[in-house]
């Protein structure tokens, strides 16, 4: 919450704020800004180390729960993909991060802007880029300019491979070397005969030589379920 500008704004329309930050130097003043939002928990703690499941559950039991924050840019996957990977019972994640950033996580499926990261984005959730914010909306102004995203969490995930674990090691192996075909990317990481891959991926898209980031999500799950 850095200072706790947004968090403030939070407090008026929410039930509950839980607000976690992990620069102890800041939480005196922190608190000191936050003193007359009684709805507002601070907690001093790294985010990907904080049990948010149980944090939500003790906290927050029964209520709707969304996720909103300016993430740090040099983690804002990590962020993400923790906030989504547990399946955490939340609605929404709503996050200002790199302009950069937003276009990777939000790229439309099989889009030449995706990776490995914007297709598990998708599998747990619908993304999209709300707005661009320019640097000289901070000071001291950043480099770069940002964008505030939306994930709105899906109720299950988009696609039911048979294998997950292994349909995200495909896409994985897939965009190791995004710069190959997707059969040679994938069967030089995967210990999967290449005849084999090369017949799951021909079977399913229809191209031999087609790239990693032009398959979607779910060419992914059913070239995976052929892998089995």
């Amino acid at each position: 919450p850095g200072l706790g500008a947004l968090t403030k704004k939070l407090a008026e329309r929410a039930a509950r704020v839980i607000a976690v930050e992990i620069d102890d130097t800041i939480i005196p003043k922190l608190r000191e800004n936050l003193k007359d939002c009684g709805n507002v928990e601070i907690i001093n703690a790294d985010i990907l180390k904080t049990d948010v499941a149980a944090l939500i559950a003790e906290r927050c039991g029964g209520m709707r729960v969304a996720v909103a924050g300016n993430l740090p840019y040099y983690i804002t996957s990590p962020i993400i993909m923790s906030l989504l990977e547990r399946r955490l019972p939340i609605e929404r994640i709503t996050a200002m991060v790199q302009k950069e950033a937003a276009a990777r996580l939000c790229a439309a499926d099989g889009s030449r802007e995706g990776g490995a990261v914007t297709l598990a984005v998708r599998y747990y959730s619908e993304p999209r880029t709300l707005f661009d914010v320019s640097p000289g909306s901070f000071y001291p102004a950043p480099k770069v300019t940002s964008s505030v995203i939306r994930l709105e969490v899906l109720s299950a995930p988009r696609v039911a491979p048979k294998n997950e674990k292994l349909m995200f090691a495909v896409i994985k192996a897939a965009f190791c070397m995004r710069r190959k075909t997707a059969v040679n990317a994938i069967s030089a990481s995967l210990p999967a005969d290449k005849a084999r891959v090369a017949r799951a991926i021909e079977a399913v898209t229809g191209d031999l030589n087609i790239r990693p980031e032009r398959i979607t999500l779910m060419q992914y799950a059913e070239i995976s379920d052929m892998l089995i």
